[in-house]
């Protein structure tokens, strides 16, 4: 299982630490693959882009109205965290349904 997200996020934390086995794969260190990056985006749509971020709010207007995917590209950050793939299987946050989902709860 692969926890994409940032290693000082706490959601990402509190992920890695309650799945045992897990990876946790640093989205600034090295960019979400561009499969998982597609099949993320195809499943979640703009729910992938965190709007509530320091990194949105410092965007500027022609920034936010460009196509979320190559946001995402320029700047992991934006992405929602944690993305976590299992088996194919994709789960974006870490709230009581992915937790139930993944067995963590």
């Amino acid at each position: 299982m692969k926890i994409f997200g940032l290693k000082n996020c706490d959601a990402c934390r509190k992920a890695l630490k309650n799945l045992p086995g897990s990876v946790l794969v640093d989205i600034r260190a090295e960019a979400v693959p561009e499969a998982v990056l597609s099949a993320a985006y195809a499943e979640f749509g703009a729910k992938l882009v965190n709007t509530r971020s320091t990194t949105w709010r410092g965007l500027g207007e022609e920034e936010r109205a460009g196509e979320p995917l190559a946001l995402l590209r320029a700047h992991p950050a934006l992405m929602k965290r944690p993305l976590i793939e299992r088996d194919g299987e994709l789960f974006l946050g870490w709230d009581q349904n992915v937790q139930s989902a993944l067995g963590a709860a």
